[in-house]
C-alpha cells in the first residue's frame, strides 16, 4: 500500500468526530465501571492476536466502526455466534450502552475498543487479518464545508483494504442520499474492491432494521446499502 496520511504512526488526520458532553445513563456508567474491565481494550500501539483476545483460534473478525448505541452489532453478534466482532466507537454513552446488552444478552464474540478508528486500524490490526467491516450510519456531516470530515474518503478506504482479507467485504449504510453517492463513487474507484451489486444494494439480512431507520423508512426517509468486496 502506497504510505498516507492515515498508516504513518506520528502524522495526525483529519477526525471524522467531534467529542462533545453527551448525556450519560446511569446504566451506561455503572455498564463502564463493572463491564468495561471484561470486555473493552486500551488502545495501544500493537497488533491484536484475535485468537488469543476471543479465545477461539480461527474465528473470522468483523470490525464494526462507530456502532452508536450498540443496538445493530449486539443484534448480528448475535445471530453469528460463529463470528467475532471488534467495535470501534469513541463516545461513553454507546460504548456502556453496548456493554449492557453484552451483558444482558450474553455474548462471548464481542470486544470494544474506545478510540479513534484510523488509529485503530493504523496500529492494532493486522494486514490481511480482517473477514469483514460495518460501517452504518456514519456522520454524514451534511455541510458541504464539513464534508471533507466524512470516513469514507479514499485515504480511509485504502488503509481498511490494507487490513482487509482477500474476499473480505465492506458493507456501508447510510440515510444521507449526498453521501450513499460518495460513498459509492469511492468505492467503485478503487481497482482492489468490486461491487456486490449493480450501484446500491437491498439490505443484507445480516444487518438488522433498527428503531429508528424503521421510523424513518415509514416517513418515506429513504436508506443506501453498499457491499463491496476484496479482490
Amino acid at each position: 500500500m502506497e504510505p498516507n496520511q492515515t498508516d504513518q504512526p506520528n502524522q495526525a488526520h483529519i477526525r471524522s468526530f467531534v467529542h462533545r458532553r453527551g448525556h450519560i445513563t446511569a446504566g451506561q456508567r455503572q455498564a463502564l465501571e463493572t463491564l468495561a474491565p471484561q470486555w473493552t481494550l486500551p488502545f495501544e500501539r500493537q497488533q491484536l492476536d484475535y485468537d488469543t483476545l476471543f479465545k477461539r483460534p480461527g474465528a473470522p473478525t468483523v470490525l464494526e466502526i462507530g456502532f452508536g448505541m450498540g443496538e445493530t452489532t449486539a443484534q448480528i453478534a448475535q445471530s453469528r455466534p460463529e463470528d467475532n466482532f471488534l467495535g470501534v466507537e469513541v463516545f461513553n454513552a454507546g460504548v456502556g450502552s453496548l456493554l449492557n446488552r453484552i451483558d444482558s444478552l450474553g455474548l462471548t464474540n464481542v470486544r470494544i475498543i474506545q478510540h479513534d478508528v484510523v488509529e485503530v486500524l493504523r496500529d492494532m490490526i493486522a494486514p490481511d487479518s480482517l473477514s469483514g467491516v460495518h460501517i452504518y450510519f456514519p456522520d454524514p456531516w451534511p455541510k458541504k464545508r464539513h464534508h471533507k470530515r466524512r470516513l469514507i474518503q479514499p485515504p480511509f478506504i485504502e488503509l481498511l483494504l490494507n487490513r482487509l482479507q482477500p474476499g473480505g467485504y465492506i458493507h456501508c449504510a447510510t440515510d444521507w442520499e449526498h453521501y450513499a453517492h460518495q460513498m459509492l463513487e469511492v468505492l467503485s474507484g478503487n481497482a482492489q474492491l468490486a461491487n456486490t451489486c449493480e450501484g446500491f444494494c437491498a439490505r443484507p439480512e445480516w444487518r438488522p432494521l433498527t428503531k429508528f431507520e424503521a421510523r424513518g423508512l415509514r416517513l418515506g426517509h429513504g436508506v443506501w446499502d453498499l457491499v463491496f468486496k476484496k479482490q
